[in-house]
């Protein structure tokens, strides 16, 4: 099995839910079966830990992810620091810390115990961000020149969510190869306005911004196949978490998605417009788009228009 305690530091949320599910991938990739257990401190009782770890009569391994770790409190981080001396063999322990003073001593304790370190600090400065375009390209398959990487930064901007999409796409469209012609391709000058913006105005009902987001999108050279994708993307987290079971909630409810917890809290800010059968018709409205765009449609910002307006429509 991988390493039996990995600790995670930083307050990149997208790096750091990678982090974890590459832990649990590994660890599934040897036991199948193995159990992924989300745990916050809030919910932690004393003694909690060690029921969590002890020998299950059904065997299987666990991988347990304690988030926000550093609100754990004295106890309860002296609790894992005293497991993490004599790990289980089939239990994988992961702690989540933001980074920063508070709960120091978990991250210096494991630290000491040589536990796995991962480093998810936020991404900041202009290099460090063109070091994440480079890293995203190549694990898509492609190359990318550091020129390529700025330029795409000055088109798609900060967030890593949406650059992580752009160059994605940018792989699967180029073949692998993205150098600057590829880039001018898919964004010409600025655009201030992604495929993330428009889909946010459309899920939220508000169709007059959603379409002149759209043309804006369009005018400054995002491409159309990126405009659907995040679409897609929108409407996609609409049933996944309309469809969760009743009840579930908060660690369990983003362990069973595979969602982290802060885009279950927008998806499900947004669904309270949305009936399952709305959400339905928003799927196949993007499906369809998907054809168009993809297809090559004669004309693909109506066709983009036509799905946004759909999806306005489905929500009701």
């Amino acid at each position: 099995m991988s390493e039996a305690i990995t600790l995670i530091v930083g307050d990149e949320e997208l790096l750091v839910e990678r982090a974890i599910g590459e832990v649990a991938a590994s660890v599934r990739a040897k036991d199948p079966d193995a159990e992924v257990i989300d745990l916050a401190p809030g919910g932690l009782e004393p003694g909690r830990i060690a029921e969590l770890t002890s020998p299950s009569l059904f065997g299987g391994g666990k991988v347990l992810v304690i988030r926000s770790a550093q609100d754990l409190g004295k106890d309860l981080t002296a609790e894992v620091l005293a497991y993490a001396k004599n790990p289980a063999d089939d239990v994988v322990l992961v702690a989540v810390h933001h980074g920063g003073a508070k709960g120091k001593a978990l991250v210096d304790g494991l630290t000491k115990l040589k536990a796995h370190r991962i480093a998810c600090p936020k991404v900041t400065k202009m290099g460090e961000r063109v070091d994440f375009v480079r890293a995203e390209i190549r694990r898509s398959g492609g190359k990318i020149s550091p020129d390529a990487a700025r330029g795409l930064l000055d088109a798609v901007g900060n967030d890593l969510r949406e650059l992580a999409a752009a160059c994605s796409q940018l792989v699967a469209d180029t073949g692998g190869k993205v150098d600057d012609a590829a880039v001018a391709r898919y964004y010409r000058g600025r655009a201030e306005v992604s495929g993330f913006t428009v889909a946010d105005k459309a899920i939220d009902g508000h169709l007059a911004e959603a379409l002149e987001q759209l043309r804006w999108a369009l005018a400054t050279g995002v491409a159309p196949v990126l405009i659907v994708s995040a679409l897609a993307q929108g409407v996609r987290g609409l049933a996944k978490v309309g469809g969760a079971p009743r009840g579930a909630r908060g660690a369990a409810l983003a362990k069973d998605l595979g969602m982290p917890p802060w885009k279950i809290e927008r998806v499900q800010k947004q669904l309270r417009g949305w009936s399952g059968d709305g959400v339905a018709r928003a799927l196949t409205a993007v499906a369809e788009a998907d054809a168009q765009v993809k297809g090559g449609a004669a004309d693909p910002a109506y066709a983009l228009e036509k799905t946004v307006a759909d999806i306005v429509a489905a929500r009701g």
